[in-house]
């Protein structure tokens, strides 16, 4: 087993390498000058080859990929030792940092990664995220808890009652769940329920959990503003949920052992909570975890059209400025995020079943 785990950490590890070096090169290799979005397309030369120069853009293209993959390393490489005295306590990035040791004239250092400063507000990305990270979290497992709820609730009965006009209905509901696009889905429900129905549902179309009371006052905590996005977001996962569950249901319900439960006189409740669901469930824990970690990653229609402060605004505001740090600190930790999931539930599996280890 724990070559096993072994084995998949490595494997995550060589993916998130894959991931840093193709962020890189893609938001290299773009069009435009981020200095001239910086400055404005007036900005004279000089002022744009200083911001260059401390940007680290005027190095050639291996350097700078050195110095990145330096930037996100725990352990850093330094050459130049007094030098790197004077980078240690100037560079914010690097201030909770020591030396680690040295060899020759290049020095080790420990620090914690660093995604650099946004262009725009001069802040460190880590910060921008960690502020918005949180908000999209909630959002995230609000969402899933409510599909696992009244996904595994709606599948179970419609497999109990195994209905022709049920099945009928759960299953144009799941393939409507399924085709719906999230931004299409999220103008619809505040369309209808924070606009049309908004004397009745008082609910509004914009805010996040935290907004500034009508007088001013400072932050108030708004749970009403998680209802349309928490359904909305979690109205695929619930339709792929409903109908695993549904269909494994079904198959459960057709094995030796219940028939024998059935025959012992076992009421249809405890067939079905004690001994069906806990073996139809595989598929579905299967579904939720690649959807918890899809819901992470792909809430940025959700949180652009309800206005939620979450890595999803953080991403487009950077994309409209040219951004470049900030998009690509948010890029690395959905990759992070969807990788140590991935890794998760590989040791999950390796754990409940042995044959999994083998691969």
């Amino acid at each position: 087993m724990n070559s096993f785990i072994i084995k998949r950490l490595f494997y995550g590890f060589m993916v998130l390498f894959g991931v840093i070096t193709l962020v890189f090169l893609l938001f290299t290799i773009l069009p435009g000058d981020p200095v001239r979005m910086m400055l404005g397309q007036r900005a004279d030369q000089n002022a744009v080859d200083a911001i260059n120069k401390e940007l680290g853009l005027d190095k050639p293209f291996v350097i700078q990929y050195f110095n990145y993959l330096n930037d996100l390393s725990f352990i850093s490489i330094h050459s130049n030792n007094d030098a790197v005295d004077s980078y240690l306590t100037k560079e914010s990035g690097y201030l909770n940092a020591r030396r680690f040791f040295s060899v020759g004239d290049l020095s080790f250092v420990i620090k914690k990664p660093f995604l650099r400063k946004s262009y725009i507000s001069k802040r460190e990305v880590t910060v921008i995220l960690a502020e918005a990270f949180p908000n999209t979290f909630l959002l995230a497992s609000l969402s899933i808890l409510f599909a696992m709820v009244i996904g595994i609730a709606a599948g179970s009965l419609t497999a109990v009652v195994n209905a022709a006009w049920l099945n009928r209905v759960v299953l144009v509901f799941t393939a409507f769940g399924m085709a719906l696009p999230s931004f299409f889905a999220a103008i619809i429900m505040a369309w209808i329920f924070a606009f049309l129905l908004s004397d009745y549902t008082g609910l509004s179309m914009f805010g996040s959990l935290y907004e500034v009371d009508d007088y001013g006052n400072g932050e108030v905590l708004r749970l009403k503003n998680l209802i349309l996005p928490v359904i909305t977001l979690g109205i695929r996962p619930l339709a792929v949920i409903t109908e695993l569950t549904r269909t494994s249901l079904l198959d459960v319900f057709s094995q030796d052992y219940i028939r024998t439960a059935r025959a012992k006189g076992l009421s249809r409740f405890r067939i079905v909570a004690v001994h069906a669901l806990r073996n139809a469930l595989n598929p579905v824990i299967t579904a939720v975890s690649g959807w918890y970690a899809s819901s992470l990653a792909g809430a940025v229609f959700i949180e652009y059209i309800f206005d939620w402060k979450g890595i999803g605004i953080v991403i487009v505001d950077a994309l409209e400025n040219y951004d470049l740090p900030v998009v690509m600190g948010s890029v690395l930790l959905i990759a992070v995020i969807l990788i140590i999931i991935n890794i998760f539930v590989d040791i999950v599996y390796g754990l409940l079943d042995p044959r999994v280890r083998v691969t």
